[in-house]
């Protein structure tokens, strides 16, 4: 499904809006779904964990504490999330990998590229109340994304007609 966030904002206006600062690196610019957390910071275990569990109508929303330090995805971890069904990632942190990301059938968010990974150390919270960008992102609630930006809903939404 293809959704606008400006239309989903004049349609519900009491839907929160991260503020404006990140880019778009995925093979999809339009995503949204439930959310799903992960906190973690320069050690992406718990994502690469999760991309291999079914995401179909799910978002990953990962707080990497807004580290420019190293990737939290690539292009393998992307591939796999999108053979499970992720509707998209959206990354307080940055990815790598970003020619091949662009033509991944994953939506991905993140502030910006970095080439070095992470290191494994398995440390990391999953399904955690996560804050960035403005918004508090609660499991459960759902999250929609395009190259205008990302809202927080308490509900799925319903592109109006």
């Amino acid at each position: 499904m293809t959704y606008v966030t400006p239309d989903l904002c004049d349609a519900y206006p009491d839907v929160a809006v991260v503020e404006p600062m990140f880019a778009n690196f995925g093979g999809r610019d339009s995503f949204g779904g439930e959310i799903v957390t992960v906190k973690c910071f320069e050690d992406n275990s718990v994502v690469k964990a999760q991309v291999d569990q079914p995401g179909k109508g799910k978002v990953m929303v990962v707080d990497g504490g807004g580290s420019l330090r190293r990737a939290l995805l690539g292009d393998m971890l992307a591939a796999r999330a999108a053979k499970n069904g992720w509707e998209g990632i959206i990354i307080y942190g940055c990815v790598r990998d970003v020619d091949v990301l662009a033509q991944t059938g994953l939506g991905i968010q993140a502030l910006a590229s970095h080439p070095m990974k992470t290191d494994k150390r398995d440390i990391g919270d999953l399904n955690v109340t996560v804050t960035f960008g403005g918004v508090t992102f609660r499991p459960g609630e759902y999250v929609y994304a395009d190259n205008n930006g990302i809202i927080v809903a308490a509900h799925e939404l319903k592109m109006p007609e």
